[in-house]
C-alpha cells in the first residue's frame, strides 16, 4: 500500500513536471516568437491579389490580366451549403474552438509518432488563414507554433465570419483560380451561388490537394473526395438522406471555362491594359483595378464579325490555296463498313460512318495530338482529312469529332489560287485537291452544319468613334489577336489613297473654289529632275472625262482633278491647318502626291479626321478608357475628353473671312480655348488621394468647397467653318447616293456620307463613312504590302465591312438632319459649265454656295466656262 502511494506520488510529480515543462517551453516559445509575429489587424486591410479586368461601357468583361484569377466575395454572398461543405471537409469544430483544435493536434501528433513523418497538420481553418496570409508552407515545428499563436490572435480580433471570408477568397483551387468565386467560373462557368450541392462539394474538396482532386484532370478521384464530403455533411446533419442520395447521382460536369469573358475583344483589352500599366505600374495586375472603356459590347461584337466576314469574302474570291500542311500517315488504311471503335473518336460519328477508310487507333491519336497544337483563328478550326472521295469529304477535329462536309459547303467552289488575278477551274471531286492526312480549316455555318474554309492571307481593320467626343465605340486590329498582336487600327501606317481627298477638297472650298468649279480631267505628265521617270498619274479606270465639276470629281474619285485642285490652291495652303483633323503637318508630303493620299496613316487617325465632318466642324480626340476604379470601386482615373457642345455660347469659330481669291486664315483660339488646349484631355484624374506614381494636381484654395469637385469636360474647339462643313458633308453624301460608295444605299438611309479609297496596285482598300451618330473607317490589305488583285477597290473590299458594321450600329437610330447654317445659298447652275444657268436651261441643276462664292449675274453673259487649264505654272514640287 505504501509502495503504491509512493508510485502514485511519483507519477503525479512527473506529470506536474511534464506539464510545467510544457508550459515553460510554450511560454518560452511565446516570448521568443510573439514579438516577431505580424499584426493581425493587417488582415482587415489586406489586399488580395486580384487581376486587372477590362469592361465594355455596358459592363461586359472583355479582358483579364494577372497571374491569379480571383474575384473576392463577401461572406454573405457565399451559399450556406458551401460553407457547410467547407466545414465538413476542413474543420467541423470551427464554431466551437478558439483557433486551435486540441483534438486535431493530438491526432496529428499521434500519426507523427506512429509513422515517423507528418501526415496531417491538424490545422483549423483559422490556422490555415494564418499560414496563407503570414507564413510559408514549409513543414517545421517553428512554423507550426507561429501558426498556433497567430490563430489564437486572429480569433481574438476577428469574427468567425470574417475568418471564413478571408479563407474562401484566399485559398488556391487549381487552374489559376484563387478563391471560390474564381473556381466556380473556372470549373463551371457560373457564379458560386448558381452551383448545385454536388458542384459546391466538388469545389470544397479542392483545398486539400488542388491537383490530386481536380475534377478536370482527375475526375474519378475528385468524385471520391466529393462523395466523402457529402457523407460528412449527412453525418453532421447539414443535409438529409434524400438530398445526399440525389447529390451522389450527379455526374462530374466540370470543364475548363477559360477566363469567363463575356466578349473576347483582345485588341481593345490590350490597349486598355497598356494604358493602365503606364498609369499605375505593375500594381495594375494585382490590385483589382477595373477599367471601363467607351466600347459597346454589341458594336464590338458586330465589328469583329464584320471584319472576319469581309476577309473571308475577299479570300474566297481569290481561290483556294490548298491544305495548310499534311500530317504523316503511320500505316496504310483499310476499307471497312464501319470505323474501328476507339476511346478517342466521337461514337455518334462512328455509328453514322459507312464504307469509310479506317485508320488505326494509333494513327488517329497521333493526328489528334498534332491538331491540338494548332490554334483556332476567328472560329476557323483545324481538322485533318480522313476521307476525300468523289463528292464526299470527311474530317476529324482535335478531339476526335468526325464531320462530313457537304459538297456544296466549300469543296465544290474550291477553285485553286493561281495569282491575285487568276483562279483555276472548280474541282470535280474532293480527291482533286485534298487527300487523307491534309490539314484544312472548317467553320460552323449553323449547328452541325460545317463548311470548308481557310485562314485569309490578307488582313483588315475597323475603328468606330462617337463623333461628339471621340470615344471609341468599336475597334478591330486584325483577323485574330492570337494570330498577330499587331494592331492595324492604331499601328499600321498605310496609304489612304482617295480616302484623303475630302481634306484636300475642304481646303479648296476654304480657298475660294466651289462644288461647281470646273476642272479639266485630262492627261497630265510631270517631268522632274528628282524623279527616276516621268510621272503620269491616271484615274482608276484609265479613262479621262474632260471638264468636271468639283462635286462630280469627289464622288467619282477623279485623281487628275484632285491633283489639279491641289496645284491650284498650293500644297502649302492645303497642308496648313491639317492638324485640326489630327494629321501631323510635318509628316505630310509637300508635293502633289498629297492629293492621292501617298502618305501613311493608321485607320484610327483617318476616323478621327472624318469625325470633324460628322460633327459639323469640331475637333475631337480619340480615347478608349472612360474610368478606372480600384477594388473598392473608388475612382482612380476619369477621362475628360473634348466634347462638342452646340448649345454653348461663343462656340462659333473666329475663322477669318477672306476675298474669293485669297486664302482663308486658320482660326485663332480664344483665351478660354487656348487654356483648354493645354489640358491633358485623357489623363485627367478624379481622386480622393493621390495614388503611388501618379501626380495629383493641386487645387487652388479658392476652389475648395464642401462639395466634391465634379470634373468638367472641356469643350471641343470649332475648327471648320460651319458653311464649309455643311458643303463638304453634302458632297460626301453624293459619294453614297451616286458615287463609289453607292453600295451603302442597301442600308436604306439618306444621312450617310463617306469616301472610298484605293491605292496603286491596288494594295490598300479603304472606306470611311459617317452620320451624326457614328463615324467608322475600314481598311483591307496585306501586311506585306502585296497587291489585292484586279478589280479590288475600296468599294468592293472595304465598304462591305463598313456596311455590315453600320447595319448594327445604326439599327433603331433615327436619321440625322443637319441644319443648314446661315450664309449659304442654293443656285441653279449649268452642269456643263458650273455657271449660273439661264432660266430657259432644261438641264439646270441646283448647287450650294457660300454667299460670297455664288455665281453672279455677270457670269450669265460669259460664254467661256470657268475651266482651270494647264497653262498655269506649277507652284510646288511634284514629289
Amino acid at each position: 500500500m505504501t509502495i503504491n502511494k509512493a508510485y502514485i506520488r511519483l507519477l503525479l510529480w512527473l506529470s506536474l513536471a511534464a506539464i510545467s515543462g510544457g508550459l515553460a517551453l510554450f511560454s518560452g516559445l511565446y516570448l521568443y516568437l510573439s514579438p516577431k509575429l505580424p499584426a493581425v489587424e493587417t488582415l482587415r486591410q489586406v489586399k488580395l491579389q486580384t487581376p486587372l479586368r477590362v469592361y465594355s461601357s455596358d459592363g461586359v468583361l472583355i479582358g483579364e490580366f494577372g497571374e491569379k484569377r480571383r474575384t473576392p466575395i463577401a461572406y454573405e454572398e457565399a451559399p450556406e451549403p458551401f460553407v457547410q461543405a467547407i466545414l465538413a471537409a476542413e474543420d467541423d469544430r470551427f464554431y466551437s474552438h478558439h483557433g486551435v483544435d486540441i483534438k486535431g493536434l493530438l491526432r496529428a501528433a499521434s500519426q507523427l509518432l506512429q509513422s515517423g513523418h507528418i501526415q496531417t497538420g491538424g490545422s483549423t481553418i483559422t490556422m490555415q488563414v494564418a499560414r496563407n496570409f503570414f507564413l510559408t508552407r514549409k513543414q517545421t515545428f517553428t512554423r507550426k507554433f507561429n501558426e498556433i499563436l497567430l490563430a489564437l490572435q486572429i480569433e481574438r480580433e476577428l469574427s468567425k465570419e470574417e475568418i471564413l471570408e478571408l479563407y474562401m477568397n484566399k485559398i488556391y483551387l487549381g487552374n489559376r483560380a484563387y478563391g471560390i468565386q474564381a473556381a466556380a467560373q473556372a470549373y463551371y462557368g457560373k457564379n458560386i451561388n448558381e452551383l448545385n450541392l454536388a458542384q459546391l462539394a466538388m469545389i470544397a474538396g479542392l483545398p486539400k490537394a488542388p491537383s490530386a482532386y481536380n475534377p478536370i484532370a482527375n475526375p474519378s478521384r475528385a468524385m471520391i473526395r466529393r462523395n466523402w464530403i457529402l457523407g460528412r455533411m449527412l453525418e453532421l446533419e447539414y443535409i438529409d438522406n434524400l438530398t445526399y442520395q440525389e447529390a451522389l447521382k450527379e455526374p462530374v460536369t466540370a470543364s475548363y471555362h477559360g477566363s469567363g469573358l463575356g466578349l473576347d475583344a483582345p485588341y481593345i483589352a490590350e490597349m486598355a491594359r497598356k494604358k493602365t500599366v503606364d498609369l499605375f505600374g505593375e500594381a495594375a495586375y494585382t490590385d483589382g483595378y477595373q477599367v471601363y472603356t467607351t466600347v459597346s459590347s454589341e458594336l464590338q461584337s458586330s465589328a469583329q464579325q464584320a471584319v472576319i466576314k469581309g476577309l473571308l469574302t475577299y479570300d474566297n474570291r481569290h481561290g483556294y490555296r490548298g491544305p495548310e500542311t499534311s500530317l504523316p500517315i503511320i500505316d496504310a488504311p483499310t476499307a471497312s463498313a464501319e470505323f474501328e471503335a476507339t476511346n478517342t473518336i466521337d461514337e455518334q460519328a462512328q455509328a453514322e460512318a459507312t464504307e469509310a477508310t479506317v485508320f488505326s487507333t494509333e494513327q488517329l491519336e497521333a493526328w489528334q495530338t498534332a491538331l491540338k497544337s494548332m490554334p483556332t483563328y476567328a472560329s476557323l478550326r483545324a481538322a485533318v482529312v480522313t476521307m476525300a472521295q468523289g463528292q464526299e469529304l470527311q474530317v476529324m477535329t482535335a478531339y476526335g469529332q468526325l464531320i462530313n462536309i457537304d459538297w456544296n459547303n466549300g469543296p465544290s467552289n474550291a477553285k485553286p489560287y493561281i495569282s491575285e488575278n487568276r483562279v483555276g477551274r472548280a474541282p470535280k471531286a474532293t480527291e482533286d485537291f485534298l487527300s487523307a492526312g491534309d490539314v484544312v480549316r472548317i467553320s460552323e455555318k449553323s449547328p452541325d452544319n460545317w463548311q470548308l474554309a481557310q485562314i485569309p492571307s490578307a488582313q483588315a481593320a475597323l475603328v468606330a468613334l462617337n463623333p461628339d467626343d471621340g470615344g471609341i465605340q468599336a475597334l478591330v486590329g486584325g483577323l485574330d489577336f492570337r494570330q498577330s498582336h499587331f494592331n492595324r487600327a492604331t499601328q499600321a501606317e498605310r496609304q489612304p489613297g482617295s480616302n484623303f481627298k475630302p481634306f484636300i477638297y475642304t481646303a479648296a472650298l476654304e480657298n475660294g473654289l466651289t462644288p461647281a468649279t470646273v476642272i479639266n480631267d485630262a492627261p497630265i505628265v510631270f517631268d522632274d529632275a528628282s524623279l527616276e521617270s516621268t510621272w503620269r498619274p491616271e484615274n482608276a479606270s484609265g479613262k479621262f472625262f474632260g471638264p468636271t465639276r468639283l462635286r462630280q470629281a469627289l464622288f467619282k474619285s477623279r485623281n487628275l482633278v484632285s491633283i489639279r485642285v491641289l496645284r491650284t490652291i498650293g500644297t502649302g495652303n492645303a497642308i496648313t491647318g491639317m492638324s485640326r483633323f489630327g494629321f501631323n503637318e510635318e509628316t505630310l508630303p509637300h508635293d502633289l502626291s498629297l492629293a492621292l493620299g501617298s502618305h501613311g496613316v493608321p485607320p484610327l487617325q483617318i476616323a478621327t479626321a472624318y469625325a470633324v465632318f460628322a460633327n459639323g466642324g469640331y475637333q475631337v480626340e480619340p480615347y478608349l478608357i472612360d474610368q478606372i476604379t480600384d477594388a473598392e470601386g473608388q475612382t482612380l482615373y476619369q477621362a475628360l475628353p473634348l466634347t462638342v457642345c452646340r448649345e454653348c455660347e461663343n462656340q462659333e469659330s473666329d475663322l477669318a473671312t477672306a476675298d474669293n481669291d485669297t486664302t482663308i486664315e486658320q482660326p485663332e483660339l480664344s483665351a478660354e480655348q487656348e487654356l483648354q488646349s493645354l489640358i491633358d484631355q485623357e489623363d485627367s484624374f478624379v481622386e480622393a488621394a493621390p495614388e503611388p506614381g501618379i501626380e495629383e494636381e493641386p487645387l487652388s484654395s479658392d476652389l475648395e468647397t464642401s462639395e466634391p469637385l465634379q470634373p468638367q469636360r472641356p469643350i471641343a474647339p470649332k475648327v471648320l467653318d460651319a458653311k464649309v462643313a455643311y458643303i463638304i458633308d453634302n458632297m460626301l453624301r453624293d459619294v453614297i447616293k451616286k458615287g463609289t460608295g453607292r453600295r451603302a444605299q442597301v442600308l436604306g438611309r439618306s444621312d450617310l456620307a463617306g469616301k472610298t479609297g484605293t491605292t496603286n496596285g491596288p494594295k490598300d482598300a479603304w472606306f470611311s463613312g459617317y452620320n451624326g451618330h457614328m463615324v467608322a473607317t475600314t481598311w483591307l490589305g496585306f501586311d506585306q504590302n502585296l497587291p489585292l488583285g484586279r478589280g479590288e477597290y475600296g468599294g468592293s473590299a472595304a465598304l462591305p465591312i463598313w456596311i455590315d458594321f453600320m447595319r448594327t450600329a445604326l439599327d433603331g437610330i433615327p436619321e440625322t438632319v443637319r441644319e443648314q447654317p446661315d450664309g449659304l445659298i442654293t443656285v441653279r447652275i449649268d452642269p456643263e459649265t458650273g455657271l449660273r444657268a439661264r432660266p430657259d436651261n432644261p438641264d439646270a441643276i441646283f448647287e450650294i454656295f457660300r454667299t460670297e462664292n455664288a455665281p453672279t449675274l455677270e457670269d450669265d453673259n460669259s460664254d467661256t466656262p470657268a475651266v482651270y487649264t494647264e497653262e498655269e505654272s506649277l507652284p510646288d514640287e511634284l514629289f
